[in-house]
C-alpha cells in the first residue's frame, strides 16, 4: 500500500467504492421503468429508449472535458462537486410533465456523471502504486452496486407509488454519498496539474494515434452498447407472454448484478495475475455463453444468462478500465475521458439500435445482434492489445509526471 495508514487506506477506497456507486445509480435506474413509461407516455419501445440513451450520449459528449478539467485542477476537485450537483436534475426528473422534459433532465444527469466515474478511473490509476486491478476491481465493484440499487429502488418505488417517487429516492441517495465521498477521499499525492491548452489538445491526438487505446476505445463502446441493449429490451421481452412480468419483478431481474459484485474483486486479482487481454476475452467469452441462454424459454435459464452476462461485461469493464493506466504515460483523464465517450456511445446506439430489430423480429435478433458485437470486441483484444506483464508502466508513467516519489 502507499505510505498511508490502513485506516486512511480503508476510507480512500470506500471512497472511490462509493464515487462509482453514485455514478450509476441513476443512470440506468428507468430501465425496468420503460415499459410503464411507454404506457405512460404512449411511446414504442425505442422511444422509451431514449430515457437512457439521453443520459448516455450526454455522458458521451461531456467525458472529453470533464477530463481536461480534472487534468487542470485535480480529481477530488471535480469529482465531489459532480455528485452533489446531480441531485439537482435527478429531482428536476421527478418534476417532469412530458416525455421532453423528462429526457432533458436525463441529459443533465448524463452531463454531471463522467465527473464522478471517469475522473475516479484516473484518480486510482495515479495514487494507486500497486494493485491498481483490485482497486479498480473495488470501484466497478461500486458500479455493480449503485446500478443494482437504482434499477432495483426505481422498480419498487414506483410499483408502490410512481416512477416520479423513484427518481426522489434516488436523489436523497445522491446528496448522502456526495457528502461521504467529500469526507472520505485523500486529496491526491501524485496529481501534476496540465495548464497548456495546447497540452491537452496534443494530449488528445496522441491517444488517438495510439493503436492500443484506440482498440480498446472500440471495445469499450462494444461493451456497453450489448450491457445496454440486453438490459433495455429484455424488459420488454419479459413483460410480454408467456411471461408477464411486473414492474416490480423487472426491476429484481438486476439482482444478477450482486453476482458481478461478488466475483468482480476476485477477477480484480486475475488481471493483475494474468493480463488484460486474457482476462476480457474470457470474460466476454462467458458473457457470449450468457447471451445465447436468454434465448431459452425458462426464466431460470433466462436469468442466468442475464448473470453470466453482466458478469463478463464487468470484468471486462476492469480490464479496459486498468489497461488505459497501463498504456496511458500522460493526461490520463484525458485518455479516460475519450474511452467513456466512444464507452457511451456504445451505450446510447445500444438502447435505441436494438428498437428496430425487436420491432420486426422480436428478441432473438435483439441477441444476435448482441452476440455479434461481444465476438467484436473479443477480436480487437486479441489483435490489438499487447500484453503488459507487470506495473512498471504505470510507475514509469507516475514518476514521468509527479518527478522522484
Amino acid at each position: 500500500m502507499d505510505a498511508i495508514s490502513r485506516a486512511d487506506g480503508r476510507k480512500r477506497t470506500a471512497a472511490v467504492v462509493l464515487a462509482g456507486f453514485c455514478a450509476f445509480l441513476d443512470l440506468y435506474a428507468p430501465q425496468p421503468l420503460l415499459p410503464m413509461l411507454a404506457r405512460h407516455f404512449q411511446i414504442s419501445a425505442a422511444g422509451a429508449g431514449l430515457v437512457v440513451s439521453a443520459a448516455t450520449i450526454a455522458v458521451a459528449l461531456a467525458a472529453p472535458f470533464v477530463g481536461l478539467i480534472a487534468d487542470r485542477h485535480g480529481r477530488k476537485q471535480v469529482i465531489v462537486p459532480a455528485t452533489l450537483l446531480l441531485v439537482i436534475p435527478t429531482l428536476m426528473a421527478a418534476l417532469a410533465q412530458n416525455l421532453p422534459q423528462l429526457l432533458f433532465w436525463r441529459f443533465l444527469q448524463g452531463v454531471l456523471t463522467p465527473g464522478i466515474f471517469a475522473v475516479t478511473i484516473a484518480y486510482i490509476n495515479e495514487e494507486w502504486r500497486s494493485n491498481v486491478g483490485a482497486a479498480m476491481a473495488a470501484y466497478v465493484t461500486g458500479t455493480v452496486l449503485g446500478g443494482f440499487t437504482g434499477r432495483t429502488l426505481a422498480a419498487l418505488v414506483a410499483t408502490v407509488t410512481s416512477w416520479q417517487w423513484a427518481f426522489v429516492w434516488l436523489a436523497v441517495l445522491n446528496l448522502a454519498g456526495g457528502l461521504a465521498i467529500r469526507a472520505w477521499m485523500p486529496e491526491g499525492k501524485r496529481f501534476r496539474p496540465v495548464t497548456s491548452e495546447g497540452g491537452h489538445a496534443a494530449q488528445i491526438l496522441r491517444h488517438l494515434r495510439n493503436p492500443q487505446l484506440l482498440a480498446t476505445y472500440g471495445a469499450g463502446f462494444c461493451v456497453l452498447f450489448s450491457m445496454v441493449a440486453l438490459f433495455t429490451y429484455v424488459n420488454f421481452h419479459l413483460e410480454a407472454a408467456p411471461y408477464h412480468l411486473s414492474t416490480a419483478a423487472l426491476g429484481f431481474l438486476f439482482t444478477v448484478y450482486l453476482v458481478g459484485a461478488v466475483i468482480t474483486p476476485i477477477a480484480g486479482r486475475w488481471i493483475d495475475r494474468l493480463g488484460h487481454r486474457t482476462a476480457l476475452s474470457g470474460a466476454l467469452s462467458l458473457s457470449l455463453l450468457g447471451t445465447a441462454l436468454t434465448l431459452l424459454v425458462p426464466l431460470p435459464a433466462i436469468i442466468t444468462g442475464l448473470a453470466f452476462c453482466c458478469t463478463g461485461v464487468f470484468i471486462a469493464q476492469s480490464a479496459a478500465s486498468s489497461y488505459i493506466g497501463k498504456v496511458t504515460k500522460e493526461g490520463r483523464a484525458a485518455a479516460v475521458g475519450l474511452y467513456v465517450t466512444f464507452y457511451y456511445v456504445g451505450g446510447s446506439a445500444g438502447a435505441v439500435l436494438p428498437g428496430a430489430l425487436w420491432s420486426r423480429w422480436g428478441w432473438p435478433a435483439c441477441v444476435a445482434l448482441i452476440a455479434l458485437v461481444q465476438a467484436l470486441t473479443i477480436g480487437l483484444a486479441l489483435v490489438f492489445w499487447r500484453p503488459v506483464t507487470s506495473a512498471l508502466p504505470l510507475e514509469a508513467a507516475i514518476t514521468t509526471e509527479r518527478g522522484s516519489l
